[in-house]
């Protein structure tokens, strides 16, 4: 290896990756690739996780062009084979904590180590959203992406949610994914790092019970409504059950009626241009109901 010419980046698990010269071949996990495109790389090809079919996510891709893109497969289905045929110089994975490369099966992370170099950044309950950002941010500027971060969009976005959230009679805001038409998972606000955010921003996040996992509750379509929230940031990611799927549920139908049902991607793209995007969405959401209730 030439040392002039090598490459190096250490990850969020402490790992230094040291590449044999600058990538430009770069293969991601979805979210990572859709992030590299927000600051100008486009990526070699992508791939997803154990939630993911034969095909990507729109939801989850951000602004990526997916017709023009390889996909390498997702969850135990990535085809490791196709993706060392591609030659990528560099692969860019997510983790949601202990280091472990989220999306595929232990023996096929460690078997990519072993051929490609991987870098390895946290997106989990442990990270800020400042600090995915920031870490994306060094990744991108370390493989020379062209582009430069929309910081000033973020805090124009940033701005505008704070002040609508301190007016009077602010709204209650229920994240969720709808797992069927009988139940939903309430998103436990502190475990996730744009629900945080926007608590910090001043919106009033509603916290559901204790128990039923981590991150989620599990609960009846009932204890949702009961929560009576303003507005329900809903999960639009391919995994998560439709809206038309749940309207046999008469308490989903009451939650439809009574509040403002807005996207909210849980794996949305970690650079500033989508969080802005998303802080727009949710003002806009809280500016509706405040006109709606004057």
């Amino acid at each position: 290896m030439n040392p002039g010419n090598s490459w190096e980046f250490t990850d969020d698990r402490g790992h230094l990756t040291v590449a044999r010269s600058h990538p430009t071949r770069v293969v991601a996990y979805i979210q990572a690739g859709a992030t590299l495109w927000d600051h100008g790389l486009r990526p070699l090809g992508i791939f997803g996780s154990h939630h993911d079919g034969d095909t990507p996510d729109p939801a989850k891709a951000g602004e990526l062009p997916l017709a023009e893109l390889r996909s390498f497969g997702a969850g135990s289905a990535l085809d490791l084979d196709a993706l060392f045929a591609a030659e990528p110089d560099l692969v860019v994975a997510v983790s949601y904590g202990g280091g472990q490369v989220y999306g595929i099966d232990p023996e096929a992370a460690k078997h990519l180590e072993e051929q490609v170099p991987v870098v390895v950044l946290d997106v989990g309950k442990d990270r800020s959203l400042d600090g995915i950002r920031d870490r994306f941010t060094a990744l991108a500027r370390s493989l020379r992406t062209p582009l430069r971060p929309a910081e000033e969009d973020l805090e124009r976005a940033e701005a505008r949610l704070r002040a609508s959230a301190a007016r009077p009679r602010a709204p209650r805001v229920l994240a969720l994914s709808a797992a069927g038409p009988e139940t939903a998972y309430l998103a436990r606000p502190l475990t996730w790092p744009d629900l945080r955010a926007v608590s910090e921003l001043g919106v009033a996040l509603i916290e559901p019970e204790e128990g039923g996992g981590a991150n989620w509750r599990t609960a009846e379509w009932a204890e949702a409504a009961a929560l009576e929230p303003d507005i329900v940031l809903a999960d639009v990611r391919a995994n998560a059950a439709p809206r038309e799927a749940l309207r046999g549920n008469a308490h989903w139908l009451a939650i439809e009626e009574r509040a403002r049902i807005v996207p909210w991607n849980p794996e949305a793209p970690g650079s500033h241009r989508a969080h802005a995007r998303f802080l727009h969405t949710v003002a806009d959401a809280v500016d509706g109901v405040d006109a709606a209730g004057a």
